[in-house]
């Protein structure tokens, strides 16, 4: 089972691009995942702090929120590709540092949590990873902020799975498949929304 990547060094891969909030999260959490202690906790801290430190020195709640959930996953994926292991592992984490980074700063958490699967999703296809577990962890992680955070739980979720699927079909119709059956299964309490926002295969059934 070999992994075929395409190296991420220069050219002009997607994780190529990553700025100062995603390099100060690869680089922690390129620490962490060698250390293997506490890591899940250690990476929502990091990654929380950054999110909400890099928005609220930018002063631009919206349009940098954006700029910096997307560089974070992006630097977040980096770290996990340059370890060797923990994509799915800190995928969860991350998304959940993300979600409670928006929060905490006042953010929106809906935009933070379809942005933070979006890039997940992507990132892990440029680096061969297994696209529907990154997006079904990204929403695991969405989902436990919301609870945490006393967000809309369902409304993240969605949000989310939303995104998730969205970038899988920028990688191909099979993609987009594993990743809506994956988060179809998942969404718990919020399946009968999720089943109706998710975009369906041809299902003769029009109950969702």
């Amino acid at each position: 089972m070999t992994e075929e990547r395409t190296p991420a060094s220069g050219g002009e891969g997607y994780l190529s691009q990553v700025g100062a909030a995603g390099s100060t999260v690869k680089s922690g959490i390129v620490s962490s995942l060698k250390g293997m202690d506490e890591i899940e906790a250690e990476i929502v801290s990091l990654v929380r702090n950054t999110v909400s430190n890099t928005i609220r020195a930018t002063g631009a709640v919206s349009t940098e929120a954006v700029e910096t959930v997307r560089d974070v996953v992006k630097g977040a994926i980096s770290a996990s590709e340059e370890v060797g292991t923990g994509l799915i592992l800190a995928t969860k984490s991350v998304a959940k540092g993300v979600v409670m980074g928006v929060a905490d700063v006042g953010g929106d958490v809906i935009v933070a949590a379809s942005e933070t699967a979006r890039a997940a999703v992507k990132g892990a296809s440029e680096v061969g990873g297994d696209v529907a577990m990154v997006a079904k962890r990204a929403v695991d992680g969405v989902v436990e902020a919301a609870r945490e955070t006393g967000g809309d739980v369902a409304k993240l979720a969605v949000a989310a799975a939303e995104g998730a699927v969205d970038a899988a079909g920028s990688i191909g119709k099979s993609a987009v498949g594993a990743v809506r059956d994956m988060l179809m299964g998942l969404v718990g309490g919020v399946k009968e929304v999720a089943g109706a926002t998710l975009p369906k295969a041809s299902t003769p059934s029009g109950t969702a």
